[in-house]
């Protein structure tokens, strides 16, 4: 039962409370314990969704999905299909790995386009430098989201995607907390793609070991140079592919 009328009837159960009170009786370790109302917990979910949204750069690479990616450009056709493949079936890691301008990112993009609408899970696409951005923003004194809020919701969304692994100027703390997030969707085999124009031997050694475990992660290397001068060259001397 709610534990007050409250003045805002908007919600039927808790009558604008907002928690309701366990019906136990006296003595129970559960008497007078109050609960989230079910308005509070899609409250909860869609302010956790909209930050997720405003995180997120998947706004930036909106064309960028599997329809407008050309597979027949020279050295593109294994990561695309590895690419759809995942899409179709996500499980584990994807890690795509070329130097700039290759298709890693459209690739890594098209995936969770595709997710998003195909496979009704959430995606966060963060490029890294922009991540630890946004965990160093919930320190400041006007930022309403908490660290620990924003950790979990990075570490636990259905998809993520970190794109330019290792262009980032890390401290030691902001080395160490991606770190976590890497190495907690790796124990957990939570879906993650990550893309880097690294060697292996460039990244952290404890993330580039994770990254060279073939039982949880695929990783392709896309030898192509930049795929958009490779693309634009195709269309002028095949104007109607």
């Amino acid at each position: 039962m709610p534990p007050s009328s409250g003045d805002d009837d908007s919600c039927p159960i808790c009558k604008g409370a907002g928690f309701l009170r366990v019906d136990a009786p006296v003595g129970s370790p559960n008497f007078g314990r109050l609960i989230p109302c079910e308005c509070k917990i899609a409250e909860r979910e869609e302010r956790r969704h909209r930050e997720i949204a405003e995180m997120s750069s998947l706004g930036a690479f909106e064309g960028q999905t599997f329809e407008t990616f050309d597979p027949d450009v020279p050295g593109v056709r294994e990561a695309y299909e590895a690419a759809l493949a995942y899409a179709e079936n996500p499980d584990g890691w994807l890690f795509l790995l070329g130097g700039y301008g290759c298709g890693k990112t459209h690739l890594a993009a098209a995936v969770a386009h595709y997710v998003i609408a195909h496979q009704r899970m959430r995606a966060l696409f963060l490029v890294v430098p922009d991540l630890l951005d946004h965990l160093r923003a919930t320190f400041a004194p006007d930022q309403g989201a908490t660290y620990d809020a924003r950790f979990n919701a990075i570490r636990t969304i259905d998809l993520l995607v970190l794109d330019d692994l290792g262009t980032e100027h890390t401290t030691p703390w902001a080395r160490e907390k991606l770190f976590q997030i890497i190495n907690f969707r790796y124990n957990e085999r939570r879906p993650t793609i990550i893309t880097s124009n690294r060697n292996f031997d460039e990244l952290d050694p404890r993330v580039a070991s994770r990254l060279s475990d073939p039982r949880i992660c695929h990783a392709v290397l896309i030898p192509a140079g930049d795929y958009r001068v490779r693309r634009a060259s195709a269309l002028r001397r095949f104007p109607g592919r």
